[in-house]
C-alpha cells in the first residue's frame, strides 16, 4: 500500500478538523497516567472541550471540539503530557496494563519509560509516521495481539522476543537490550521508508519490510517463533495484585470518559493505566478503598461486571464528529445495549420481523474506491430492528473505522438501514 497523502495523525500541535470541531489526541506511552493528571485532563475537557475524555484504540486520549489549542498545550505541558513538541505524534506506546502487578513474566513499565525516553532523544525519530506502534507485552500475550510494528515480548524473567509487524522474528533479546534493539528498529524502518517506501506507514505494507529491518540489526534468530494469539481477554473486576493490594479493571462504555467522572478517578489518588481496549486499571488499592471505588464509580457507569454487553461492543465515532457517517451510530448503538438487543455470544438472535427490508445495491466502497458486489445482497434493517449477539462493531459507513482485531460482528450503515456482516470476510481496515 502506498499513499500520495502525508500522514495526519493528530496530536496536540496538530489538530484534526472533526466534523464537529478540532480534536486533539494526546499520547500516553504505557498508558500511565498520574491522579494530577487525571485532574489536568479532566479540567481541560470540561474548560476547552465537549466535557468528554475519548479511549482510544492504542491506549490515548482524544478531546474533541478544542476552543483554544494554545491553552491546551499549555496546560498539557505543564502537567508533563506534552514533554517533546517534536516528537509528540511518534509516542505511541502500549504495555501490558497489569505487568508488575498480575502475572506474567516481567514488568514492562519501565521499558515504556525508557523506550519513549529514548524516541524523544533522537531527533532522526521525530520522522517516524504518527501511526507507529510500539508494543510491549509481559508474556501474557495481551497487547502483541495488537500487531505493532516494532515490539518485545517477555519469554521468561530476563529475555524477550523481539516483534516486526505483529510477528515474532525469532530474535532474543535481554531486557537491558530491549529497548536499544527496538530503536534501532525504528532507525531501519525511517530508512527504508527513505529510500523507497514514503508513502507506506507501517512496517507490514512495506514488502520485504521486516526482512530489510532484521538485516540492519545484525543479529541472529535464537528461538523458535511464537505463536501469537489473535485477541486477549479485556482486564475487568477485582484483580488480587501479587503484593496483597488490589488492582480494578474498569469498562468504559464506548471508550467516553466524562469530566466528572475522570475527577472522582482522580481522587483516588492511585495510578490509572488506559487499555488499548478503551478501559482502564486503577492500581495499587488497599480493600476498603476498592470496594469503596467500585460503589461510587459503577454508579456513574464505569463497568466492573465482566458479563457487561457494553464489554461487547465498539463504534466509529459517527455523527456528528464524522463527516463521511450516514447516521449517529453511537446513539443507536447505545439503544441496542439498553433495550437488551445486545445478546451473548451463546445466543442465537431471533429474526426481525417488523421492519420491511430490503437489498443493498452494489456500493463504492469509501476505503479502496472500487465497486464491491456483495452475493447475495445483504438485508438492510432500521436501527431499532439490529438485534446481534456476541463480539460487535458499529460503523458509520463501509470504512469501519476503530474496528478491532479477531472475529467481529460488523453493524454498518448504509443510507437506507444498517448492513449486518457476519461472516469472516471483512478484515480490519
Amino acid at each position: 500500500m502506498t499513499r500520495s497523502a502525508p500522514d495526519s495523525c493528530p496530536g496536540v500541535l496538530r489538530l484534526h478538523q472533526a466534523a464537529d470541531g478540532p480534536l486533539a489526541r494526546i499520547r500516553v506511552p504505557g498508558g500511565r497516567v498520574e491522579p494530577a493528571q487525571l485532574q489536568t485532563l479532566a479540567d481541560a475537557a470540561r474548560d476547552l472541550g465537549n466535557g468528554n475524555l475519548e479511549l482510544t484504540s492504542r491506549g490515548n486520549i482524544q478531546l474533541r471540539q478544542v476552543r483554544d489549542a494554545s491553552e491546551l498545550a499549555q496546560r498539557l505541558g505543564a502537567a508533563g503530557l506534552l514533554p517533546s513538541e517534536t516528537h509528540e505524534r511518534v509516542r505511541n506506546i502500549v504495555a501490558s496494563p497489569l505487568s508488575g502487578r498480575v502475572g506474567g513474566f516481567a514488568d514492562v513499565h519501565g521499558l515504556a519509560t525508557d523506550l519513549d525516553a529514548g524516541l524523544r532523544g533522537d531527533a532522526q525519530l521525530s520522522e517516524l509516521p504518527g501511526r507507529v506502534l510500539f508494543t510491549l507485552d509481559d508474556g501474557r500475550g495481551d497487547v502483541s495481539t495488537l500487531h505493532g510494528d516494532i515490539g518485545v515480548q517477555a519469554v521468561g524473567t530476563d529475555e524477550f522476543a523481539l516483534l516486526l509487524a505483529g510477528a515474532d522474528t525469532g530474535l532474543r533479546v535481554s531486557a537491558s537490550e530491549a529497548v536499544d534493539v527496538m530503536l534501532d528498529a525504528a532507525r531501519g524502518f525511517l530508512d527504508l521508508r527513505g529510500t523507497s517506501a514514503s508513502g507506506q506507514w507501517r512496517l507490514h505494507e512495506i514488502a520485504g519490510g521486516v526482512e530489510s529491518v532484521l538485516e540492519t540489526l545484525d543479529r541472529s534468530p535464537a528461538g523458535e517463533p511464537l505463536e501469537l494469539g489473535a485477541t486477549h481477554a479485556v482486564p475487568i473486576g477485582w484483580l488480587d495484585q501479587e503484593d496483597g493490594l488490589v488492582t480494578l479493571g474498569a469498562g468504559v462504555p464506548l471508550g467516553t470518559l466524562s469530566a466528572r467522572t475522570t475527577e472522582f478517578l482522580a481522587a483516588v489518588e492511585r495510578p490509572v493505566f488506559i487499555t488499548p481496549w478503551r478501559s482502564l486499571v486503577i492500581t495499587d488499592l488497599d480493600e476498603g478503598p476498592a470496594e469503596t471505588v467500585v460503589r461510587v464509580l459503577a454508579p456513574m457507569g464505569l463497568i466492573f461486571d465482566a458479563n457487561s454487553p457494553w464489554l461487547q461492543v465498539s463504534a466509529c465515532a459517527g455523527r456528528p464528529g464524522c463527516a463521511k457517517s450516514h447516521t449517529d451510530v453511537r446513539a443507536d448503538l447505545a439503544t441496542a445495549v439498553e433495550s437488551d438487543r445486545v445478546l451473548p455470544a451463546s445466543a442465537e438472535p431471533e429474526q426481525p420481523t417488523e421492519h420491511t427490508a430490503t437489498s443493498a445495491e452494489p456500493e463504492i466502497s469509501t476505503a479502496t474506491g472500487t465497486s464491491e458486489q456483495r452475493t447475495p445482497a445483504k438485508e438492510l434493517l432500521p436501527a431499532e430492528s439490529v438485534t446481534v449477539a456476541g463480539r460487535q462493531h458499529w460503523s458509520g459507513c463501509d470504512r469501519r473505522c476503530g474496528r478491532p482485531r479477531g472475529s467481529v460482528t460488523d453493524v454498518v450503515a448504509t443510507e437506507r438501514g444498517y448492513r449486518v456482516d457476519t461472516d469472516d470476510a471483512a478484515t480490519t481496515p
